[in-house]
């Protein structure tokens, strides 16, 4: 807490990683700690019980989760939960070879079912950082953004469009409910809002290569519900435009289910987006009247947009940046060669200007994330977070949630 209301200097990604002046000068807010009935520590018994389990992750797992139902009752007198991990629990973060348990994850589905947004910080992750300044910008943002705020807004984008992002989850084969579960979060128009999803148990669908595609009614459900959502938060309207956004194609039945259900809506682009691919791209700079340039220091310039063929074009999200560096450019990492961005358009007219531009947009929006871009846009990356929560979620409901409390 004193660390996030006082001041700190970046000593790594100088070009724009700003001075961290304090929370309240950052946000106009202030912060400070709940009183001392909103604490607990676990019992000196917990370390005992860990080293002799063959199980540390499911012990440890347990403790956490009682000590944050004790707190319930306390409720309204906290916004963020804030859990302290020291490393010497370890041994409980993730459970054995073929055992995907993460506790990260379990906790997150544990509060998340109970609408209570949590702030893990484990000691040998923030607390040892060296960088003071990335940690507090990168704390401070998320617990913002936690407790309800709206860090940042899209730009420059058509406020009646909406972006939608579809991901699967897969329980275990000897789970006794259904493998999958769809996962689709309804993120971002131009006012920032909209970052609720819903998520419920996928009953029809066709697997293919370990994928799951759904079937029209499924595909159908997913999209109307989706709407719902978007109506429910701008006075009953229909969005001009819907994009989708999925990493694997976009079957025949789930293009019917897509239409059938956004036949309202003026435009509707089904994007699938491809993050491994052999493509890669070499800037080539002019040599003064040399008739061939030669290969420059720095990759290809991100937002780089090449066609392959009407239905399908490669974008790079990652690679140089100008403006923000007084060397001129800017490659966020500086390491390897970055990889373009599959885009195949499913369904949709136009140009590759206003998708690519959309997923450039979208890549900026991770409001758990201080880095100058990520290299997927939100609307896949969010929904990856929540099917990886949300298949260790007992019961899924009906209601949707907001991704604040999966962060």
């Amino acid at each position: 807490m004193k660390q996030l209301n006082s001041s700190h200097q970046p000593i790594e990604r100088r070009e724009y990683l700003p001075e961290w002046p304090g929370f309240h000068r950052v946000f106009g807010l202030h912060m400070k700690g709940a009183g001392g009935a909103c604490h607990v520590e676990l019992d000196s018994s917990v370390e005992g019980e860990f080293q002799d389990s063959s199980t540390p992750q499911i012990v440890l797992a347990d403790r956490l989760v009682r000590a944050v139902q004790a707190l319930e009752t306390r409720r309204p007198d906290f916004d963020v939960l804030f859990i302290y991990l020291p490393q010497r629990w370890e041994a409980g973060f993730v459970g054995k070879a073929g055992d995907d348990f993460d506790l990260h994850d379990h906790l997150k589905a544990a509060t998340a079912a109970r609408r209570l947004p949590i702030q893990i910080v484990r000691e040998d992750k923030a607390l040892s950082y060296p960088c003071r300044a990335s940690v507090m910008w990168r704390v401070g943002l998320a617990l913002y953004a936690k407790a309800g705020g709206v860090p940042w807004k899209l730009a420059d984008v058509d406020p009646e469009t909406a972006y939608i992002g579809i991901s699967y989850a897969q329980r275990p084969v000897e789970s006794d409910r259904p493998r999958f579960v769809t996962c689709c979060s309804q993120v971002f128009d131009a006012e920032g809002s909209g970052l609720e999803f819903v998520a419920y148990d996928a009953h029809e669908f066709d697997l293919q290569r370990d994928n799951p595609f759904l079937s029209r009614t499924e595909m159908f459900r997913v999209m109307t519900r989706s709407m719902d959502l978007y109506r429910r938060r701008h006075a009953g309207r229909t969005p001009r435009r819907v994009m989708v956004h999925k990493t694997t194609e976009f079957k025949r039945e789930e293009v019917d289910g897509c239409m059938e259900a956004l036949h309202l809506c003026e435009a509707v682009d089904l994007v699938q987006i491809v993050e491994s691919v052999g493509w890669r791209g070499v800037r080539i700079d002019p040599q003064g009247g040399a008739t061939r340039g030669a290969a420059a220091g720095y990759p290809v310039a991100r937002g780089t947009l090449v066609g392959l063929s009407p239905r399908e074009c490669l974008l790079w999200t990652h690679g140089d940046v100008r403006g923000i560096s007084d060397r001129g450019a800017y490659f966020q990492g500086s390491r390897s060669t970055p990889v373009p961005l599959r885009l195949v358009r499913h369904a949709g007219h136009g140009t590759w200007d206003d998708a690519a531009r959309a997923v450039l947009a979208l890549s900026k929006m991770d409001w758990n994330n201080d880095a100058l871009y990520d290299p997927l846009p939100v609307t896949l990356g969010y929904s990856k977070v929540l099917a990886r929560v949300v298949k260790r979620m007992r019961g899924l409901g009906s209601a949707p949630y907001q991704f604040r409390f999966f962060m």
